[in-house]
C-alpha cells in the first residue's frame, strides 16, 4: 500500500507562526493570540469543501495556531451564494476564510455565477484530491473497464452521481474518463446532487450505480466496507486503489479565499498560517485520514495557478463543445 505521504511536498520553508487575524487580535500578535477563525463553506455537509474546511480548522486548533474555529455551510447556486455573501458583507468578513476549489474556475467560465476568483482575495492553495469512481460494496463492477463496457452496451442504465452541477467538476471528470475509454462523453447520464454527502447517499440508496467524487470524500465509507473505490485519476495507485488508466489524470485543488479588499498584510498572514500548519503532526493526521495531497501555493503562486487553470479549462470546454462566457 502506497501512502499519500509519497506525494507530499516538504520543505515549505515556513518557520514562524502566522500573525494574528486582525478581527480578533491586535496587529503584530502571534498566532496563539487568535481567538477564532470562521470558515465559510459553499456546499452542504459531507462534501469536499466541508471536509477541507473542517479538517483545516481541526489542524489549526489542535496545533495551537488558532484558539477556535467555527463553520458555516451556505450552499446554493453551485457555490455562487457563498461567493456573493462574502463579497456583499466584506466589511464583516475580516475573520472569515471561504474554502473553494476547481469549480470556482469552471462555473465562472460557464457563467453559472457572475463572479470569478478575481472578485475575491485569493489566500492560498492548500491540498489536492484525486477524482475517484465509487460503487456500492455489492456492485458487479470490479473495474472502470466493467463500467465502460456496460455504458457501451446501454448508456441509459449507467447513471453517474456527483456532488456538483452539470458541467461541474464531477461531471467533467466523469465525461473525460468515459471519453478516454472510447465512449461518447455527451451521453453520460449525470445526476447532480448538492454536495458529495448527498451524492454518496444517492449511490447507497440505489438511485445511481456510480459516483464521481473526490477520493477524500469516499475513503471513510470505503474503509467501513460500505462502498468500493474502483479507481482514481492519478498516475499511480494510492492507498491500494488503482489508477483509472488510459491516460486519465486529474487533481482537484482546494484552497481558501478572503473577502475583496482584504488587507494584504492580513491576507499574507492567513497564507503563511495555512502553510505553517502543514508542517504539524495535527495536519498530517487530518491529511492522511482524508487522502489529501499537499500542494501548498502561496498567494502569488495561487493567483498565477488560477489564471493558468482558467486558460486550460476554457480550452478543454471548447474541445468538449461546452460554451463559455469568459
Amino acid at each position: 500500500m502506497r501512502d499519500l505521504a509519497h506525494f507530499t511536498r516538504r520543505g515549505l520553508g515556513l518557520a514562524a507562526a502566522a500573525l494574528a487575524l486582525a478581527a480578533f487580535a491586535p496587529t503584530g500578535a502571534t498566532a496563539g493570540d487568535v481567538e477564532k477563525l470562521h470558515f465559510l463553506i459553499p456546499g452542504g455537509a459531507g462534501g469536499g469543501w466541508d471536509g477541507t474546511a473542517r479538517g483545516t480548522g481541526e489542524a489549526l486548533t489542535k496545533s495551537g495556531m488558532v484558539k477556535g474555529a467555527s463553520y458555516e455551510n451556505l450552499s446554493g447556486g453551485g457555490g455562487g451564494k457563498a461567493i456573493a455573501h462574502i463579497i456583499e458583507t466584506k466589511d464583516r468578513q475580516a475573520g472569515t476564510l471561504m474554502v473553494n476549489s476547481t469549480p470556482i474556475v469552471l462555473r465562472s467560465l460557464r457563467g453559472r455565477f457572475p463572479q470569478s476568483f478575481r472578485d475575491l482575495t485569493p489566500i492560498a492553495g492548500t491540498i489536492g484530491d484525486f477524482g475517484a469512481f465509487v460503487v456500492p460494496a455489492d456492485s458487479p463492477y470490479k473495474s472502470f473497464a466493467d463500467v465502460a463496457k456496460a455504458f457501451q452496451e446501454d448508456n441509459r442504465k449507467v447513471k453517474v452521481a456527483g456532488g456538483s452541477v452539470k458541467g461541474g467538476m464531477d461531471h467533467l471528470v466523469a465525461s473525460l474518463t468515459f471519453q478516454a475509454y472510447g465512449a461518447d462523453p455527451s451521453k453520460v447520464r449525470y445526476i447532480s446532487y448538492d454536495a458529495g454527502g448527498k451524492a454518496m447517499a444517492g449511490l447507497l440508496s440505489g438511485e445511481t450505480k456510480l459516483l464521481s467524487t473526490g477520493l477524500g470524500e469516499a475513503l471513510e465509507q470505503a474503509r467501513a466496507g460500505q462502498v468500493r473505490v474502483l479507481c482514481i485519476t492519478s498516475k499511480e495507485a494510492v492507498e491500494g486503489i488503482p489508477p483509472c488508466g488510459h491516460g486519465v489524470e486529474f487533481v482537484n485543488w482546494r484552497g481558501f479565499f478572503g473577502a475583496p479588499g482584504l488587507d494584504p498584510k492580513l491576507a499574507d498572514a492567513y497564507a503563511k498560517m495555512l502553510g505553517d500548519v502543514q508542517k504539524t503532526d495535527a495536519w498530517e493526521t487530518v491529511r492522511k485520514r482524508n487522502g489529501w495531497v499537499n500542494i501548498y501555493r502561496s498567494r502569488a503562486e495561487f493567483v498565477a495557478f488560477l489564471e493558468e487553470q482558467e486558460k486550460a479549462m476554457k480550452a478543454l470546454f471548447q474541445k468538449l463543445g461546452i460554451k463559455t462566457v469568459r
